[in-house]
């Protein structure tokens, strides 16, 4: 509990310091936010923004990407660089959050 409580301050602080702060990729849900930041590694966000809407139009929960092919995926990120590894990982994680918190954690 200690951990969270500290984490919660750190946030708090960190508003009162920035307090109009946002993040520049585009996501509507946790799940995608998620996969954007996968996405933004060695990236630039608008990079990321002009992948993204055609990836979440075909793969926007845990369950879709888990599915997908691996090389549709790989096509579909290619421009972000490091398609191969961030396909693969994409996939791995989505099927981790359904393995570990079935339909949950794409709310």
């Amino acid at each position: 509990m200690k951990t969270k409580k500290e984490a919660t301050k750190i946030i708090e602080i960190l508003k009162e310091y920035y307090p109009d702060c946002t993040c520049s990729l585009d996501f509507t849900t946790p799940f995608e936010m998620l996969i954007a930041v996968m996405l933004s590694a060695q990236c630039t966000d608008e990079r990321v923004n002009k992948t993204t809407p055609d990836l979440f139009s075909k793969y926007n929960t845990p369950e879709t990407l888990a599915k997908a092919e691996l090389e549709e995926l790989e096509q579909i990120i290619h421009p972000c660089g490091f398609y191969k590894n961030k396909a693969k990982n994409m996939k791995a994680c989505s099927q981790k959050l359904l393995d570990d918190f079935d339909r949950d954690c794409a709310k």
